[in-house]
């Protein structure tokens, strides 16, 4: 999985929306995780507002 995201990330679950594979979701403690299912396209480094995400 080549996504980061870092400790920037608010929570509000704009990657979630674009992501084409369904690889991210919002965590317990609020924050975006990535699983496995990543296929490196980008979309959520644009779709994030806070630019917390990185491949």
């Amino acid at each position: 999985m080549a996504v980061t995201i870092s400790d920037a990330c608010v929570g509000c679950g704009s990657c979630t929306t674009v992501c084409p594979v369904g690889a991210l979701s919002i965590n317990a403690d609020g924050k975006a995780e990535a699983n496995d299912t990543c296929v490196e396209c980008g979309a959520c480094t644009g779709a994030c507002p806070v630019q917390a995400i990185s491949l």
